[in-house]
């Protein structure tokens, strides 16, 4: 009897890469769409021709248009934001990593204006959290963590982070074409420099 043990090892790294360009084409293939077309309403008989593959190869990755469409906005994120947020040195006061968020959202508008107003929206944004909040989290435990507890600090980053993102999703819906990434830096990191004072002096904003 043929021994298939060494097929399969080969064959499933095989398969494993198949399904990761697969999955990687269609998502790459739904951003291309969203932004040439502004809107959300694309069918996945176009995203699948567009990525060369099958409308069963998309059911079978993602299930439904808006499972693709709110991996596709997260794996742009990961795959080209945070690199740079990484990369970016440590500053105090953070205006490099803002500037960078802004510059990200702003080059994509196209893509996450459509995503932000359609019917993936929510899934959206708790997902932009999720994955921003590590970063947000490790940025104040270095500024702050000598004086702040664990808990304080998750309940911070948390604050900041869906605070941030909800002035950022205005500013990506509403703001005048084109958006300056430059000057919404700087009402970002007026806010925060408010709220910053404010925690340190105790006072209350003004």
């Amino acid at each position: 009897m043929h021994d298939f043990s060494v097929d399969l090892d080969v064959a499933e790294p095989v398969r494993d890469r198949r399904v990761r360009r697969s999955r990687a084409a269609l998502m790459r293939a739904a951003v291309e769409l969203v932004t040439e077309r502004g809107t959300a309403a694309v069918t996945l008989s176009d995203i699948a021709e567009a990525a060369d593959v099958s409308r069963r190869v998309v059911y079978q990755h993602f299930g439904d248009r808006d499972a693709l469409l709110l991996e596709a906005g997260l794996d742009l994120v990961r795959r080209e934001l945070l690199p740079r947020l990484a990369d970016d040195p440590p500053v105090v006061d953070g205006r490099e990593q803002a500037l960078a968020v802004a510059r990200h959202f702003a080059g994509h508008r196209a893509f996450y204006r459509a995503l932000l107003t359609g019917s993936c929206a929510f899934p959206l944004d708790r997902g932009l959290i999720s994955v921003l909040l590590p970063i947000n989290r490790q940025a104040i435990q270095r500024l702050h963590g000598d004086r702040l507890t664990q808990e304080a600090i998750d309940d911070l980053a948390a604050f900041l982070t869906g605070g941030a993102g909800s002035f950022v999703t205005s500013w990506v819906v509403d703001g005048a074409d084109p958006l300056d990434p430059e000057a919404f830096t700087d009402r970002l990191m007026n806010v925060m420099s408010i709220l910053t004072t404010s925690q340190s002096t105790g006072e209350e904003p003004r």
